[in-house]
């Protein structure tokens, strides 16, 4: 079976083809981050406005790239939500156009469920069950992922996401957008105990986690700083801060996925989602251990990442989604939105 994939929640137009012989045989995507930089945010008339503008030529250069024609598309796969409701309607309009004109059945996907689903596109994939880290601009969440469509939801954000923590750290910051990828290369730069940042809910004894108080006090060091230093923030404190702000994010998600796993008993991790691409998170992640009891010898963890293209939105991960769906013969659906579909709502 061959699957189109639509993704066009937000920011992103991806287009993607996956066989469910061959894999991922095309992919195309283009990033509206230059047309939004200029201010200083997702402009969501202007995101849906260029979605119509590429669907349909990313559609034929990942046709051309795949070697394929529109005959040959099985079933049509899109982003029902969550997302922008102007963006999710252009993907939901040409995805069902497309599908009708075909003769295809259409298929409507949760834009979680495919970054959950995003690691097994790697060519070293995990093992079910797992316990995925969804970290992304919107979402942070643990869930316990038992099979396809056979999810737990453990502990989430209560406020902000650590993506969105990292974009408004780098605006206030004075970083330029979206900040929160150039916050991370900078921290490379900075001191490793210059600043001591909280680290919300770390001790909780549960999978909850907040990042917005871990904000204010980024907010608190930089009045100082530029109280002391004439209204400025140098360079060199800025990596500091920047630094420090990192190390605070990782701490607190390399505890709990600690937890997590020990809470569930498995011993793989997979992490998806943009804030999975990040170089410090990684590091800590792909070196984690977990011990049962304070006694006992460490156990190693497997831990998955999707590659690094596919941690940010993208038309693959709604193709292979839809195809796993598609192999179950689980009903479609037709034209439909839910910009605020709760993840809750297909865990069972």
């Amino acid at each position: 079976m061959l699957v189109l994939g639509i993704e066009s929640s937000c920011d992103e137009t991806g287009v993607a083809l996956y066989s469910t012989e061959h894999g991922l045989i095309g992919n195309q995507l283009h990033t509206q981050m230059a047309m939004h930089a200029e201010y200083g945010g997702v402009v969501p008339e202007l995101a849906s406005r260029d979605h119509i503008r590429r669907l349909v030529p990313l559609t034929q250069a990942c046709l051309h790239e795949a070697g394929k024609n529109y005959a040959d598309i099985d079933a049509v796969a899109y982003t029902q939500g969550p997302g922008l409701g102007g963006a999710l309607l252009a993907g939901c309009a040409y995805a069902n156009a497309l599908a009708f004109s075909l003769g295809k059945p259409v298929i409507p996907v949760h834009h979680l469920e495919g970054h959950l689903l995003s690691p097994l596109l790697a060519e070293e994939k995990p093992d079910f069950p797992f316990v995925a880290l969804l970290v992304s601009g919107g979402h942070t969440q643990f869930m316990a992922v038992r099979g396809i469509g056979d999810y737990e939801l453990l502990g989430e954000s209560v406020d902000d996401a650590a993506g969105e923590a990292f974009d408004k750290t780098a605006k206030l910051l004075g970083l330029p957008y979206p900040g929160g990828a150039k916050l991370s290369e900078l921290a490379k730069l900075g001191r490793p105990d210059a600043f001591t940042f909280p680290r919300p809910m770390l001790h909780s004894r549960d999978l909850q986690m907040s990042f917005s108080g871990l904000k204010t006090a980024v907010l608190t060091a930089v009045q100082n700083v530029r109280a002391e230093h004439g209204g400025s923030l140098p360079d060199a404190i800025r990596n500091d801060i920047c630094r420090a702000f990192q190390d605070a994010v990782v701490d607190v998600l390399l505890a709990k996925s600690r937890q997590a796993l020990l809470h569930t008993g498995y011993r793989t991790l997979v992490v998806a989602g943009g804030v999975g691409a990040n170089w410090k998170l990684r590091a800590e992640l792909a070196a984690l251990q977990v011990r049962p009891t304070p006694k006992a010898k460490p156990e190693a963890v497997r831990t998955y990442f999707p590659p690094l293209p596919l941690c940010t939105d993208n038309g693959a991960m709604i193709a292979f989604a839809g195809a796993m769906h598609l192999q179950q013969a689980q009903p479609a659906a037709g034209f439909n939105v839910r910009p605020r579909w709760p993840l809750a709502e297909i865990v069972r």
